[in-house]
């Protein structure tokens, strides 16, 4: 256990990130699926929509430092790719 004032709110404001981070990337996690979701159901017009919600979000926690931004990069890339891919 922290035992100086300085240590306790350090690990304070550590938790508050902790969960506040957990949050926003199930959040990520959520978007990501919905664009997967409408690929594997063969939906262009909903992984079209559902991609162009997600974009932001990436974009935002690549910035934030919640996720590296190569990964972001990644993922969009992989997303438009099945996309643009389908029928």
């Amino acid at each position: 256990m922290a035992n100086s004032v300085q240590a306790r709110k350090r690990a304070r404001q550590a938790e508050d990130h902790r969960q506040r981070n957990a949050a926003q990337r199930s959040t990520l996690r959520t978007f990501i699926k919905k664009v997967i979701k409408a690929i594997r159901l063969e939906d262009k017009e909903a992984a079209t929509q559902a991609y162009k919600d997600a974009v932001p979000r990436i974009d935002r926690a690549a910035r934030k430092g919640l996720i590296h931004a190569n990964k972001a990069a990644r993922h969009k890339s992989r997303l438009n790719a099945h996309i643009k891919a389908m029928a």
